[in-house]
């Protein structure tokens, strides 16, 4: 998909405040809970405007400490991803495997997201040198690092939102992952183990990617969280300095 472009040292792959949001990416919902498996953009602050009926927005994730209620919230318009079957509601980066893989060269992930109170998950897949693909998950009910020997194999991180705080200015998080220090995970000797223990496949460890990181193929974001951005960059920050400001979280006044 970004083979052919010249790629920066930071790519913007979704923003909710841009005129098309999801112009890159497909849209999964589970059609039996009408009302509460939707993707839907409002304004966070205000949970304006309403999903069309009978979808219904649930309540945010509770809060603590002095100030309660005050500056959780971004004044900025969001992508609300809701549903209890988190499989089946997310949205996804090609639209479709058709189009192909993404092909982003950058080593680091960034993805700015509110807790809501539910599980939550993501996943982008991997490639090595060697046209290897690992999928890497992350999810908040995920109690320890697994790995699975599927095709193609995964490996399941645990992931946590911060505890509520008064002197958290917003409820809003950035996550950041180094891919190509993960990618070495997938070989780790105990993760082999544990899952060749669970899995009848016998020599998919061939399969596993095992060289050193190429890019990204896809990325996926499931329900129920609040989405602002997802960008991926060359260092930690950004193009070896801080993020640009429109990167930035600003609560409500």
């Amino acid at each position: 998909m970004f083979s052919s472009s010249v790629q920066p040292g930071i790519v913007s792959l979704f923003s909710s405040t841009s005129s098309d949001p999801l112009a890159l990416f497909s849209t999964h919902i589970d059609a039996q809970l009408p009302s509460d498996s939707f993707i839907h953009l409002l304004n966070d602050s205000k949970n304006e405007p309403a999903p069309a009926p009978p979808a219904s927005l649930i309540e945010a994730a509770p809060t603590s400490g002095e100030g309660e209620g005050k500056g959780y919230e971004l004044c900025q318009k969001v992508l609300h991803l809701q549903s209890p079957t988190i499989r089946k509601t997310y949205i996804r980066c090609p639209r479709d495997k058709r189009r192909g893989s993404l092909r982003l060269k950058h080593p680091w992930m960034h993805i700015q997201v509110r807790d809501m109170g539910r599980e939550w998950s993501f996943e982008v897949g991997v490639v090595d040198r060697g046209g290897r693909e690992g999928i890497i998950r992350c999810s908040t009910f995920q109690k320890s690092p697994r790995l699975t020997l599927s095709s193609p194999p995964l490996l399941h991180l645990p992931l946590s939102f911060p505890p509520p705080s008064p002197s958290k200015l917003t409820t809003w998080s950035t996550v950041a992952l180094n891919l190509p220090s993960l990618l070495s995970h997938f070989t780790s000797t105990t993760l082999l183990q544990a899952a060749h223990r669970k899995s009848d496949e016998q020599g998919s460890g061939g399969t596993l990617p095992s060289g050193s990181y190429s890019h990204v193929s896809y990325v996926k974001v499931y329900a129920t969280c609040r989405l602002r951005r997802i960008w991926f960059s060359e260092t930690m920050t950004g193009s070896g300095q801080s993020a640009p400001w429109e990167f930035q979280l600003y609560a409500a006044e």
